[in-house]
C-alpha cells in the first residue's frame, strides 16, 4: 500500500513562495491565476499486511509528528492499494 501525503501552509499563514510564483505566472500572461499555495508531497511505501485502518493510523501519526510543523502547516493524504500484477 502506498500513501501520498500532501503538506501545505495553513490558509492563515502568508505564503511568500506562492506569491512569487503567482507573480511570475502573471508575468508570463497567465492572468487567470488568482492565487498559488505551494507545498510538499511525500510518497510512503507501507509494509504489506497492514489493514486500511492501521495504514491510516500510521500515516496520520507520521504526518503529524514528522512531516509537518503543526503551528504553520496542515496535511492531507490518500492511500492507494497496490495492484497485483497479472501473469
Amino acid at each position: 500500500m502506498k500513501a501520498n501525503v500532501y503538506v501545505s501552509l495553513k490558509k492563515t499563514v502568508f505564503d511568500p513562495q506562492g506569491e512569487t510564483i503567482r507573480s511570475a505566472l502573471r508575468g508570463l500572461g497567465f492572468n487567470e491565476v488568482e492565487a498559488v499555495r505551494q507545498g510538499k508531497h511525500f510518497q510512503l511505501q507501507l509494509a504489506d499486511g497492514l489493514s486500511p485502518e492501521q495504514a491510516r493510523e500510521q500515516v496520520e501519526r507520521i504526518a503529524r509528528e514528522v512531516l509537518t510543523n503543526p503551528v504553520i502547516e496542515e496535511f492531507s493524504y490518500r492511500l492507494e492499494e497496490e495492484k497485483e500484477e497479472e501473469e
